[in-house]
């Protein structure tokens, strides 16, 4: 009896084995064996979202700052040839104002402008040989600016009237009152000598003097203001308000300059 159950036993065991190698082999064609396997892998997913979306976050940020960076340094590229461009820009503009104003005769580019002396005098790029002489009146929009003080072959330097050396004659056209006008080195012009029982106002025009024929008379200087002060004696100070833009000179014209005829030009009408 026990050898006949040893046997069965042995039977027993190798169809098992034979069966589950049969099962084993035909579970990946069972719908319900895929299934269990995708039901576990569903089960599985949660525990690794937190992983697999940390990774994607970390990629995400990762590409943004790539990105940020390559920006930037393209910006700042960009930035350096918008600055290049506005320099050339701006050198090719100064150079056809140059030209444009180095076209028109009887007109002088300013050339220098200290801050030291900036209301006393300028320098201009006509000299002696464009017929530049001393004592020329110098004119900016039509009125006086000042008057050359020296002359040299190709450049000269204009003392202007707000210079606290220099004194015009003028005379008050709506009275023909005479007078002098002087600056205070400061960029104020101040009409001096007027006597004090005149009558003047606001508004009235101001121009040279017939004094001498370095300076003729006629040319306009500005206009009085308000404000006059007391000076000593019986005279009065009248600020006056030029018509030519002191600060802002870049052409002037010069009054008498030599013509290559050889004559002198006069303002122009």
């Amino acid at each position: 009896m026990t050898e006949k159950h040893l046997g069965k036993e042995w039977i027993h065991g190798l169809l098992m084995i034979i069966a589950s190698l049969l099962l084993l082999a035909a579970a990946p064609r069972k719908d319900v064996f895929k299934g269990a396997v995708d039901f576990v892998g569903e089960i599985l997913r949660y525990p690794e979202y937190p992983a697999v979306a940390l990774e994607r976050s970390a990629k995400r940020v990762s590409f943004w700052f790539a990105d940020k960076s390559v920006l930037q340094e393209r910006l700042g590229i960009l930035e350096e040839e918008n600055t290049r461009l506005r320099l050339a820009w701006s050198v090719g503009s100064a150079g056809s104002l140059k030209q444009e104003l180095d076209r028109f005769y009887g007109y002088a580019r300013v050339t220098l402008r200290e801050p030291m002396s900036w209301w006393s005098e300028v320098r201009i790029n006509k000299g002696t040989s464009d017929g530049v002489f001393f004592g020329a009146p110098v004119l900016h929009n039509g009125h006086l600016v000042g008057r050359v003080s020296s002359s040299e072959g190709n450049f000269s330097w204009v003392e202007l009237i707000t210079s606290s050396s220099l004194m015009i004659p003028v005379v008050i056209e709506e009275t023909r009152d005479l007078g002098v006008v002087a600056g205070d080195g400061e960029g104020g012009l101040w009409l001096l000598y007027v006597p004090e029982g005149r009558v003047l106002s606001e508004g009235m025009t101001v121009s040279t003097a017939m004094v001498s024929e370095a300076l003729p008379p006629g040319i306009p200087v500005g206009r009085l203001s308000s404000e006059s002060r007391k000076t000593g004696g019986a005279y009065l100070a009248w600020r006056v308000v030029p018509g030519a833009n002191i600060t802002q000179l870049y052409a002037l014209e010069i009054f008498g300059q030599m013509t290559p005829n050889g004559g002198r030009e006069g303002p122009s009408p």
